[in-house]
């Protein structure tokens, strides 16, 4: 029988768990009911090991059969703070907090790809699940990796996917290269002095300093870098004073900067900090800068992006893709990716909401295939 069709059996099974997930979001590092419900499951399906605790809140799991090569799949867990606007049976029932970003799909899934290889083990060697905490801004995987996780758990090779709103239901879509962005954030404070409104020359003015520095941070863009390369600067907020008569003392700037390449944000860091200090020397401010180093790009090896793209084909036909454009989002998927060769993939959601958004919902309808397509990877990578 078919792995689709098997998995497809206990599909009200992966409905039931992803709605109790959903009912029950909890936040980075505080996914403790989360991994309860998810070991639970576990010794139910009698894996050969599990181990909590690990990156936090992180939960482990492995299933050997044989004595062959060992692949890791991965799924994240944690919930968003944003107050869910569905009218589900299963909306959220913690208040202020919701699975607006589908990880309680990507936990299920695993789950069913756990429940279906613990009952063939049609595989020679070691799959190790890996059920991840704070995905969403701290850095989980990161955690984890610091915490021994492939010390403990040693992977050949590793395999992540993520569902993707408005993209054909149940496509798998994977592709080698740059998947996702490198994440750095910045707070610019900029010193100046304060003066009445109608006395400028009096002051030091923030306000047009900080102009200067967002126009001319573009110019790193624009100047610096290679038309062919890709890289944003933004800045997403500015604040200064609250008067209309009075030219404040300070204006604060937030942003972020995502890029592929490394050597591209080595670029950025180095001349952010010249044009920021030396544009607010030139208006007679003084600077202070808190650069913030986040995720690294998501960037699919090679030979592992063409295993993942012919198990979509046998798992799905068609309706799999190796022509997905890269994005500027990112995913801490790539502390993984740095450290063990391997693939991150999409799964199409189909029409709906955006990810963290409060009308967002996981697609059930796309378990079975997301499920499918996990088993299916371990199961033809041990046996090949």
């Amino acid at each position: 029988m078919p792995i689709q069709n098997r998995i497809a059996e206990f599909q009200k099974d992966m409905q039931k768990w992803r709605h109790y997930f959903h009912q029950f979001p909890e936040l980075a590092y505080k996914e403790i009911n989360t991994a309860k419900k998810v070991v639970e499951l576990l010794k139910k399906f009698k894996v050969d090991k599990i181990e909590t605790g690990i990156g936090g809140t992180g939960v482990v799991a492995t299933l050997k059969n044989g004595n062959g090569k060992s692949v890791g799949l991965r799924a994240d867990m944690d919930a968003l703070p944003i107050k869910e606007e569905n009218n589900k049976h299963y909306c959220s029932k913690n208040k202020g907090v919701m699975h607006a970003c589908g990880h309680d799909g990507h936990t299920t899934m695993l789950l069913g790809a756990v429940k279906y290889l613990s009952e063939t083990k049609k595989f020679n060697g070691e799959v190790v699940f890996i059920f991840q905490p704070a995905e969403e801004g701290f850095a989980g995987a990161k955690a984890m990796i610091e915490d021994g996780l492939f010390k403990k758990y040693p992977v050949d090779e590793i395999y992540g996917m993520h569902n993707m709103p408005n993209l054909k239901e149940g496509i798998l879509a994977v592709q080698e290269g740059p998947r996702l962005a490198a994440a750095d954030n910045f707070e610019i404070e900029i010193v100046g002095k304060g003066a009445h409104g109608a006395m400028p020359s009096n002051s030091i003015d923030p306000i047009v300093c900080g102009a200067a520095v967002v126009q001319n941070l573009q110019h790193i863009v624009s100047r610096n870098s290679n038309p062919k390369e890709t890289l944003v600067i933004t800045i997403a907020s500015f604040h200064s004073g609250k008067a209309n008569n009075v030219i404040p003392k300070n204006a604060i700037l937030n942003g972020t900067i995502r890029y592929y390449d490394d050597d591209i944000g080595k670029m950025v860091k180095k001349r952010f900090y010249e044009v920021v200090n030396n544009t607010c020397e030139a208006y007679g401010a003084k600077s202070v800068i808190n650069f913030q180093k986040g995720y690294p790009a998501t960037i699919n090896h090679k030979k592992q992006s063409e295993f993942a793209y012919n198990v979509a084909k046998k798992v799905n036909g068609k309706n799999s893709s190796n022509l997905q454009s890269p994005m500027m989002g990112s995913e801490d998927f790539s502390y993984f990716l740095k450290e063990v060769p391997g693939a991150f993939a999409w799964i199409g959601n189909g029409k709906s909401a955006s990810l963290h958004n409060p009308k967002y919902d996981f697609n059930d309808n796309i378990l079975s295939t997301g499920a499918s397509f996990l088993a299916t990877l371990a199961e033809d990578y041990l046996n090949k």
